[in-house]
């Protein structure tokens, strides 16, 4: 007989802003805001993987259906780049596939490089990332030995400043880098394809996702923190329900009528405006989030009274 599972507590809605360290999967801090929240509705917004660290968005409650729509936002990442090695899964991981002497290699040519993976792009991910091949994520594909070759995708890289050039060996170049891109741009294949064009190979070293949409890693707490922050602590790494949507989309604010016609599922009058908009009552709860069609705006999501 299954013991009864215990029931969730009683928490308040919102986002977890958690700054990932090194060596956990995104799931696993998951699982460490479940256990110190006692809640399993817990989701999260935008992989990183184990070797990165830096902002992960966690949604709690009914704050997990905003995840679909933050983690296609913009994100900032600063990155180490290796030139001279080329390895199986594009970072530091992997085991080395190739090597090559970058003593020829000056300043110039590598940030030249590093300028022709700005833009728009199309980026092929790397075999052991977690793009789904026929329902099956391509890494568990590669770990069960099949050979996994992945359809470009079009990306945008906006910026990419280099900051430092250094040599740590005579035969190896090091670039640390900010880079701004689009939602689902792998830096490791920057630094990939960055190597190829320079005959040399590179890899991924070093990750830091500092930014992602309006939400910062300056704002961001380890995630026991954060979760301590939701339950009544204070401090950083917690935004409550209504605060979280503010941050993504435009806020309409509601009548009463609009707002009772809204937790029905019922249309209201349209704004004019394009997209999301999140819809507030006069007491600050967030009720939906509404989009026109027409001459009426409709529910997206709906956020019910708890």
């Amino acid at each position: 007989m299954n013991a009864r599972r215990r029931p969730d507590a009683d928490v308040p809605p919102g986002l977890l802003l958690v700054d990932k360290p090194g060596g956990m999967t995104s799931h696993d801090v998951v699982a460490r805001a479940r256990r110190a929240l006692s809640v399993r509705r817990v989701g999260h917004a935008g992989t990183l993987d184990p070797m990165a660290t830096g902002l992960l968005v966690l949604g709690v409650g009914t704050a997990t259906r905003l995840l679909g729509h933050v983690g296609g936002h913009d994100k900032t990442y600063e990155a180490t780049l290796r030139l001279g090695q080329a390895t199986v899964t594009d970072d530091r991981e992997g085991e080395v596939l190739a090597t090559a002497s970058t003593a020829h290699l000056d300043d110039a040519a590598i940030a030249a490089a590093l300028t022709e993976q700005t833009g728009p792009l199309q980026q092929v991910p790397s075999s052991v990332s977690a793009v789904k091949v026929g329902g099956r994520r391509s890494y568990d594909r590669v770990r069960a030995g099949e050979e996994v070759v992945l359809e470009p995708r079009s990306v945008t890289v906006h910026r990419l400043d280099v900051h430092r050039i250094t040599r740590p060996t005579p035969h190896l170049v090091d670039v640390d880098v900010t880079v701004a891109c689009s939602a689902g741009t792998y830096i490791r294949a920057i630094a990939r394809d960055a190597g190829a064009a320079l005959g040399v190979g590179g890899h991924l070293t070093a990750l830091r996702r500092t930014v992602s949409g309006p939400f910062s890693v300056g704002h961001a707490a380890p995630v026991e923190e954060a979760a301590a922050a939701l339950t009544g602590e204070g401090g950083p790494g917690f935004l409550p329900l209504t605060e979280g949507a503010r941050a993504v989309f435009p806020e309409r604010l509601l009548t009463p009528e609009e707002a009772v016609a809204l937790s029905y599922g019922q249309r209201i009058a349209a704004t004019g405006t394009a997209g999301l908009h999140a819809a507030v009552d006069g007491e600050g709860r967030l009720v939906a989030l509404v989009e026109d069609a027409g001459r009426t705006a409709r529910v997206n999501v709906g956020f019910p009274p708890a």
